[in-house]
Order: C-alpha cells, then sequence, then structure tokens
C-alpha cells in the first residue's frame, strides 16, 4: 500500500499547536485533509497559536484544514466536530487523540476541579473521540487511531508523586489496550506513541523549566515523523502496539536523530515514564527524581 497520507482525512485534538499541529503539518506534506478539533481561538501569549493559524500552517504545507472550535470534554462539541468533518470531506480516516492536560501536583495540593479537568480530557475526552469517529473509520480503507499516550507500567513510582496525572494520562493508554483488541477483526489500528524524550512545547516550557528544559528537548517533528510513519502501515498489520517515537522511526531505518535536537550539544532528557533511555545522549532528569 501507499505510504502517503494523499487525500486522508485526519481528526486531530489538540491541533492548534505543539505535537497535535506537528503531526497535522506533516501529513499536509503528503495532501491530507485535517480536521483542527481544538479550544483555542484566541492568541494566548503563554500558549502561542490557534485553531486559525494552525489552519494556514496546514494549507502552507500542501493540505486542506478545518479549523474547529471543540472542547472534547462535551459530547455534543466532538459530536458535531465530527459530523462538520464529514460534511467537508467526506468522512474520517484516522483519529489522532492528541489533547492532554496536564498537572504534577501530589494529592496534598491538586485540587479536584484539575483532577476532574485531567481526566475529562485525557482519558474520557480520548474514549469519546474513539466512539464517534468509529462508525467513520469503519467506512475507511485503512482506519487508524493514535492516541499520544505511554506504554502501561504499574510500578508504584510512575504514580506516586503525581497519581492524578499518571492516572488520567494511563487511562489513554487503556484507550489503546482495550480497543485494540475489540476491533481487530474490522481491521481498525489503535496504537499509543510516545516521546522519548522532552518535546520542545509551550507546555514543555511553561510547566516544567523554561527555556533551559526546552534547550535539553527534541523538535515535535519527531514526534510528526514517527506518527507518519505508523498511520501509513497497514491497519491490519499494525495495531495494539505502544510505540516510542525513536522506535517507530528505527522500524524505517531512521536512526540518526540529530535533526531533531533543539540543542544538538545538549543531553537530551529522558521523558516521563521510561525506564531507561533508548537513544544516545540522552539522560535522566529531574523529571525522575523520587521514582
Amino acid at each position: 500500500m501507499s505510504r502517503s497520507l494523499q487525500g486522508k482525512t485526519l481528526f486531530i485534538t489538540g491541533a492548534s499547536r505543539g505535537i497535535g499541529l506537528a503531526i497535522a503539518k506533516r501529513a499536509a506534506r503528503d495532501g491530507a485533509n485535517i480536521a483542527i478539533a481544538a479550544k483555542s481561538v484566541t492568541e494566548n501569549p503563554k500558549l502561542p497559536g490557534t485553531i486559525f493559524t494552525a489552519a494556514q500552517e496546514i494549507e502552507a504545507a500542501g493540505g486542506r484544514a478545518l479549523a474547529i472550535s471543540c472542547d472534547i470534554r462535551f459530547d455534543d462539541q466532538v459530536e458535531a466536530a465530527m459530523q462538520k468533518t464529514v460534511d467537508i470531506f467526506g468522512g474520517v480516516d484516522i483519529l489522532v487523540n492528541n489533547a492532554s492536560a496536564i498537572d504534577l501536583r501530589g494529592v496534598d495540593q491538586l485540587d479536584m476541579k484539575r483532577f476532574d479537568l485531567m481526566h475529562q480530557i485525557n482519558a474520557r475526552g480520548s474514549y469519546l473521540c474513539a466512539r464517534l469517529a468509529l462508525p467513520h473509520l469503519r467506512k475507511a480503507e485503512n482506519p487508524h487511531i493514535l492516541t499520544m499516550s505511554p506504554p502501561l507500567d504499574m510500578n508504584p513510582k510512575w504514580f506516586a508523586p503525581n497519581l492524578a496525572y499518571t492516572m488520567a494520562k494511563y487511562g489513554m493508554s487503556l484507550v489503546t489496550l482495550g480497543l485494540s483488541k475489540d476491533l481487530a477483526r474490522e481491521g481498525i489500528a489503535v496504537n499509543s506513541l510516545w516521546p522519548e524524550t522532552a518535546i520542545a512545547t509551550a507546555a514543555v516550557g511553561n510547566l516544567l523549566g523554561g527555556e533551559e528544559v526546552i534547550k535539553r528537548s527534541r523538535k515535535p517533528e519527531i514526534v510528526a515523523d514517527a506518527a507518519h510513519a505508523i498511520l501509513t502501515r497497514a491497519s491490519r498489520d499494525c495495531t495494539g502496539r505502544f510505540f516510542i517515537d525513536v522506535l517507530a522511526l528505527a522500524e524505517e531505518g531512521i536512526t540518526d536523530l540529530s535533526a531533531y535536537s533543539v540543542d544538538p550539544n545538549q543531553a537530551a532528557i529522558l521523558d516521563f515514564f521510561l525506564e531507561e533511555p533508548i537513544s544516545p545522549n540522552v539522560v535522566k532528569s529531574a523529571f525522575h527524581a523520587g521514582r
């Protein structure tokens, strides 16, 4: 089969910036249609980018874009967004569950409003989007669901410092675990993807240490290229996997990662939920303190 996304329609949550936008722009280079389902409709100095600026970048990259204001916590908004995508582009071939909320405070500091927000966006939102995409994916030639979530590891050290976030993020991974088995006979691929290192996004810079962490991160394009490699595989042959970006690229013969470094002179920081580095020039950091 073709290793291109030309003519395919991707519904990407949280695609107004960061990893979601990078995945969208990589697909756009093939000539894909992208539904940008995100909340950002006005500029935020701390989180630059809106659904409208994302649409401009996607179209400049060669794709067709549909900017949809959508909060995935609400069933009616997702249903309307999915239907609008089908009305404009004729269907949905790929769902990318990228939208996610993060708060690393522990049980004594985190209020329940923030707890609920993370679970509504991360776990419930991924489940909801998958549920509403399914009728359309069943009609697609090579249907995929790809969720930005980590491999499951029940070691208590991943839960202890930031229980609420881990619960919410692992909830996304459970969507992959369950649906991949449930939908295997229908040929709908369901996988997860997680970066080996910190990724240079506004959220990482704001939450985890600013410019110093950004310098020790990789560019969002590494995740986008890994996602492209997964989404262009035959759906019946590629499901139920928890990919790490560098390993997905290695399966494609891509092992030189230097172009993805923000600062090639800095060692990249190992991401949450991973025990040991996979590629060279990656180190553990304060992310793993106390784990």
